[in-house]
């Protein structure tokens, strides 16, 4: 069975960070995720979601984001209900971050230039992988010129110059 999201959003307010009883961190936060479609005539409408970190990711994301910056996540749902005082029955519907990433540059979340503002890096939960690197403005020069066989069968493979040109 498969339990996987990745979300790109931004903070609906500024993630905060706990400590439990064992010392063990926790952050929970709120995205406002854009939904894919608009209606004629309509504005387009987000979804508000629900998202829980611990230990490392946890202070990451606390020590990196803040209200109104965009981040991409990675992680599982997880739902869990608990019975208040009263007796009343609560349920939540929370993603559980394994793995987050900056989508925007720093100069970018300040100033909100750019929806997306490219990608400069992440966080997988072990270390800090990556940092504020500046997107290159034009994409690499492609060489239509190289061809080489495979195999000796005599069919010309051309290299793939930029990401852009992935079928995928």
């Amino acid at each position: 069975m498969l339990n996987s999201v990745q979300l790109i959003g931004r903070f609906t307010r500024d993630p905060e960070l706990r400590t439990t009883q064992s010392g063990v961190s926790t952050c929970s936060f709120t995205i406002a995720v854009d939904r894919n479609f608009v209606r004629q005539g309509e504005e387009r409408k987000a979804d508000f979601i629900n998202c829980v970190a611990w230990r490392q990711t946890a202070e990451f994301i606390s020590r990196y984001f803040k209200k109104g910056n965009l981040i991409a996540l990675e992680g599982s749902i997880q739902t869990r209900t608990w019975d208040d005082n009263e007796g009343k029955r609560h349920y939540v519907t929370e993603v559980i971050v394994d793995r987050t990433h900056f989508v925007e540059s720093k100069r970018d979340a300040n100033t909100g230039a750019g929806e997306y503002g490219g990608y400069n890096g992440g966080y997988n939960g072990g270390g800090y992988n990556g940092g504020y690197q500046a997107q290159s403005a034009a994409p690499a020069p492609r060489n239509d010129s190289y061809e080489s066989t495979f195999g000796g069968l005599g069919d010309p493979i051309s290299p793939i110059g930029t990401e852009d040109d992935l079928p995928f």
